[in-house]
């Protein structure tokens, strides 16, 4: 596979007599992909009815006329102010009632049933217009679902919503009331029409009730997307595309990428790693400039198998961005890093954001491969290194060795009832995905309804709320080895304690007795690290791996499969797995920090997220620096 290069262009921003000179430089830094259109609404129909298509149509022509590949936006992410005097009751409003109102974006309501009539009539405007169009090679549809917490909404039309998907789903409300336990409390419903939302409760609400709408507001972001969807598969055989933001987790990315051809995330590795990372303040300071070593790599894997093998990176970070807590410049160099972390994973393509620097509006502070002065940005001369790089490598994907599934019911689980304060789904998964990275692995993250666990020498399956049948039977077979846990399989989809208690794995005798949540600093010795955070009690006669110090059970194992009873530390994370890969005939190199590697089936790739240089058995990567190797 050769990857392309492309880059976030918005021709409504800039007077028409520039787009020509912007499309020949585009072409001539080596980019070949360009995305336009996503927030176009306003200039695209400025008043109901007053269709202006003519500017796109220019716009298309001169880009695709210089040779580049035009993924067009549909503008559903931005309606323009005369939406909302059509539509006033649209928006979505946030816990608290409140409506989101105008004058940024992602303001509207999932559940609004007129929006969702407007955002079909235009998608249907721009299929039949630029479906066909041979420079239009791509479509995204809409713009980072779930930014700015925008999946959850409290609105009428979403308590509307919520009702009748309440009805369809348990069809009576006796059904409904034994499912999610309502005889606690005296909260039993007479009616589907009684049930409010689960906001401005007294105190915390029922979480089977939280639980269910959680789910539902997932499944209104699934719904929306198939919208537009359906409306250009009969228009166009382009591919779909959407992109997805870092460490969202409001909405299941496997059932939205189901009606998708690719996947494609927005990564701003210093921006996440200040804004949306939990991380010691020393290691975001080493970080600084880099960003976390991990944290692309985690969401090019996951997204890797959100597209079903076909990913993007839709926006890569070329310098500070603007709305992180501080927005640092990256090193000379990490740009150039990202790309090529990007491909060694599998992306078929990396599109900076933005070409020039806006100054204007919200993002004005947000660096582009222009500067506002159309000057060139450090940023630039990195991607045309890329392009020039990427005429000589072809590079192909290959299995990991190992995998670790993501579930995100499981993460809406846990955010509903942590148990303890510092208890995330998403730290839980990804202190396991650093560990694997750390010994020099490799890795592939799969999707809890998968039939792939078994192609794996090692599966990890962290926090798993809820087991599906088959998963268990995959991760329980003794041909390969499994590490389930801690707190998995712990609740019933309604949020109950499942009988047999927990983790009931099929062929080992044990059982969570009980669970106890660990304040910071109240850590459990085992071995060379420790046990935080999270911390259960286990009972019956399963053979024991890892004990504490105290003989109470860490690790207990039948055949291959083990079940982890605690949140592990690094160090023992590092000791656990390093004995689990042994077992499953996995090497294993441990790494310095700030040192990761990633393997294809044709190469192998190290990167060193480090402000200074990295000697590793005999090579040395320099600074923020990239270095393959035929395999």
């Amino acid at each position: 596979m050769t990857p392309a290069l492309g880059v976030c262009y918005y021709p409504e921003h800039w007077p028409e007599d520039v787009w020509q000179d912007d499309a020949t430089r585009m072409v001539d830094a080596g980019l070949t992909w360009v995305r336009i259109g996503e927030f176009a609404w306003s200039r695209l129909e400025p008043s109901p009815g007053d269709l202006q298509f003519d500017w796109l149509d220019k716009a298309i022509d001169v880009l695709g006329g210089a040779g580049l590949r035009v993924v067009l936006g549909t503008p559903t992410a931005t309606p323009p102010r005369w939406m909302l005097t059509k539509h006033p009751d649209m928006l979505a409003a946030d816990a608290d009632g409140r409506p989101r109102k105008f004058g940024s974006r992602r303001h509207y309501c999932f559940s609004h049933q007129g929006y969702i009539a407007e955002c079909r009539r235009v998608v249907t405007l721009l299929a039949e217009r630029y479906g066909h169009n041979p420079h239009v090679q791509a479509w995204q549809i809409d713009n980072e679902y779930g930014c700015h917490d925008t999946t959850l909404s409290y609105s009428p039309a979403a308590q509307d919503a919520f009702r009748d998907w309440c009805a369809q789903r348990y069809q009576s409300p006796d059904a409904l009331n034994r499912a999610w336990g309502n005889v606690f409390w005296s909260m039993d419903y007479a009616d589907f029409d009684e049930i409010d939302l689960p906001n401005l409760a007294v105190t915390e609400p029922n979480p089977a009730h939280v639980m269910a709408f959680r789910r539902f507001s997932s499944e209104q972001v699934v719904r929306f997307n198939r919208a537009q969807a359906e409306i250009l598969r009969r228009h166009t055989d382009a591919p779909l595309i959407h992109n997805y933001m870092g460490r969202v987790l409001d909405f299941d990315h496997f059932d939205v990428g189901a009606d998708l051809d690719i996947a494609s995330w927005d990564s701003y590795p210093i921006g996440f790693l200040s804004d949306r990372l939990d991380a010691p303040e020393d290691h975001k300071l080493r970080f600084l400039r880099q960003g976390d070593p991990d944290c692309q790599a985690f969401h090019h894997d996951l997204y890797r198998a959100v597209g079903r093998g076909r990913w993007w990176v839709m926006e890569q970070q070329p310098g500070p961005v603007n709305w992180a807590p501080w927005n640092p410049a990256p090193l000379p160099g990490m740009a150039r890093l990202w790309a090529w972390e990007a491909f060694a994973h599998g992306a078929e393509a990396v599109c900076y954001f933005r070409w020039r620097q806006a100054p204007f509006a919200q993002e004005q502070q947000h660096a582009g491969l222009l500067r506002p002065d159309s000057a060139d940005a450090p940023a630039l001369a990195e991607a045309c290194q890329v392009a020039q790089e990427m005429e000589d490598l072809e590079t192909a994907q290959s299995r990991a060795p190992v995998a670790i599934i993501f579930d995100y019911a499981s993460a809406w689980a846990w955010e509903t009832q942590p148990q303890g304060a510092d208890f995330h789904y998403f730290n839980l998964v990804f202190d396991m995905y650093k560990s694997l990275r750390r010994l020099g692995l490799s890795v592939d993250i799969l999707p809890p309804d998968t039939d792939a666990a078994a192609n794996y020498r090692l599966v990890l399956a962290p926090g798993l709320a809820t087991l599906p049948d088959r998963l268990m039977q995959a991760l329980s077979d003794p041909t390969h080895t499994s590490l389930i846990g801690p707190r998995s399989n712990a609740k019933t989809e309604e949020m109950s304690i499942p009988a047999p208690l927990p983790p009931n794995i099929p062929g080992l005798d044990a059982r969570v007795s009980l669970v106890e949540s660990l304040p910071p600093g109240a850590n459990i010795p085992v071995g060379a690290g420790h046990i935080h955070k999270w911390f259960e009690h286990l009972e019956g006669k399963a053979e024991r791996l890892v004990s504490t110090a105290e003989g109470q059970p860490v690790v207990v194992h039948a055949n291959n499969c083990f079940y982890l009873a605690g949140w592990p530390d690094g160090d023992l994370a590092a000791e656990l797995l390093s004995r689990l890969c042994q077992q499953a005939g996995v090497e294993t190199t441990p790494l310095p920090e700030g040192l990761r590697v990633r393997d294809t089936a044709t190469h192998r790739f190290y990167f060193n997220y480090n402000a200074a240089p990295v000697t590793h058995q005999g090579r040395t990567i320099p600074a923020a620096g990239v270095h393959w190797e035929d395999l």
